[in-house]
C-alpha cells in the first residue's frame, strides 16, 4: 500500500549539465536550493542583491542584473515567488524590497493582484531572454509559509501566486501577451526563436511537494514554518531526477567522495598521512576538472 501521494513533475524538455551556468532569484528557498547548486559546483548566481520575496522585487532584481555580462551566460533561472504583498514608500509611490527597519509608517502594505504578479514575472522573463534567448526559466512556488499574515492569508497569498505562475506559463505556451486574445504571429525569421521561448517556460511542484507528499510537521525547522534540511535535500533529489542530465549526475557521482574528502577534519594535519591523502585528492581533481572544463572547486 502507499501511504502518501506522490507529486508528478512534468518533463521541461531539457537537461541541466554538469557544472552549468545558473541564476538563482527569489525568496530564501531560492537561497537553500542555490546554496545546494553552489555546494555541487555548478556556477551559479543566487540572490546578488538579497532576498526577494515578491514578484516585483524578483524583476527589480533581474533589472539590476541586466547590465551585466554574467547574465549572457546563464542558461537555467530558478525564480522562486515568496509572497504577493508588497511595501510601497508613501514619499515616492514605489516599491522597496527592503524596509531597512525604517518606521512601519512610512510604508503601505499591499496585495498584488493575479496580473500584476504575471506582469512583473512576464517582465523579468523578458529580460532575461533578451539577454539569452535560449535561457531556460524556471518558475516555483516557496512553501514557506507566513504567520504574520495568518494561516488562511498565507494561502492566498501562495494561492495568488501558482495563479500568476499557471497565467505566465499558459501566455509562453500559447505565444499570447497577457491580456491578448490573439495569437501572436512570429515572422519567418524569427520561427525559430519564438518556438524556443514559448517552450523555455517551466514550473517545479515545490510548494506542492512539501504540502501534498511530505505533508507532516516533521519536514519543517523548528520554527514549523520553513522547509527542514531534510525536506530541501528531498526536494533536491526529486529536481535532480527530472532536471539534471546524465552528464550531471555522472559528475555528482564523481565528485562527492572528492567533495567528502576535502571537507575531512584531520586530527594531525601536518602528517606525512594527511600530506599523501591531499595529494591525491588534488590528483584526482584535476583529473576531474579535465573531463569536465566547468569545474572548479
Amino acid at each position: 500500500m502507499e501511504f502518501r501521494t506522490i507529486v508528478d513533475i512534468d518533463d521541461p524538455g531539457f537537461r541541466i549539465g554538469a557544472c552549468e551556468e545558473m541564476l538563482f532569484v527569489g525568496s530564501c528557498f531560492a537561497d537553500k536550493i542555490g546554496a545546494r547548486f553552489t555546494d555541487e559546483k555548478f556556477r551559479t548566481i543566487v540572490n546578488p542583491f538579497g532576498v526577494m520575496y515578491n514578484p516585483a522585487s524578483i524583476l527589480h532584481t533581474i533589472q539590476r542584473l541586466s547590465a551585466q555580462p554574467d547574465l549572457k551566460s546563464v542558461k537555467t533561472a530558478f525564480l522562486t515567488l515568496g509572497t504577493n504583498h508588497v511595501y510601497i514608500l508613501n514619499e515616492t509611490g514605489e516599491i522597496v524590497d527592503n524596509c531597512q527597519k525604517r518606521p512601519q509608517s512610512l510604508f503601505t502594505e499591499k496585495e498584488l493582484t493575479v496580473d500584476e504578479c504575471a506582469d512583473y514575472l512576464q517582465q523579468g522573463i523578458d529580460i532575461l531572454h533578451a539577454a539569452n534567448p535560449d535561457m531556460r526559466i524556471v518558475l516555483t512556488v516557496s512553501p514557506i509559509r507566513y504567520r504574520k499574515y495568518g494561516y488562511h492569508g498565507s494561502q492566498l497569498s501562495k494561492a495568488t501566486l501558482l495563479l500568476a505562475v499557471n497565467k505566465v506559463i499558459k501566455m509562453f505556451r500559447s505565444a499570447l501577451p497577457l491580456g491578448s486574445s490573439k495569437n501572436v504571429q512570429c515572422s519567418a525569421p524569427a520561427l525559430l526563436a519564438c518556438k524556443a521561448r514559448m517552450f523555455n517556460v517551466h514550473y517545479f511542484p515545490a510548494y506542492e511537494i512539501i504540502n501534498d507528499e511530505l505533508r507532516d510537521y516533521r519536514f519543517y525547522a523548528d520554527d514549523m514554518l520553513h522547509p527542514s534540511s531534510q525536506a530541501v535535500e528531498y526536494i533536491w533529489q526529486r529536481f535532480s531526477e527530472v532536471y539534471l542530465s546524465p552528464e550531471a549526475k555522472a559528475f555528482l557521482k564523481e565528485w562527492q567522495p572528492l567533495k567528502a574528502a576535502l571537507n575531512h577534519k584531520p586530527f594531525n594535519p601536518d602528517s606525512d598521512e594527511y600530506r599523501i591523502f591531499m595529494d591525491k585528492t588534488m590528483l584526482k581533481i584535476s583529473e576531474l576538472q579535465k573531463k569536465y572544463p566547468n569545474f572548479a572547486v
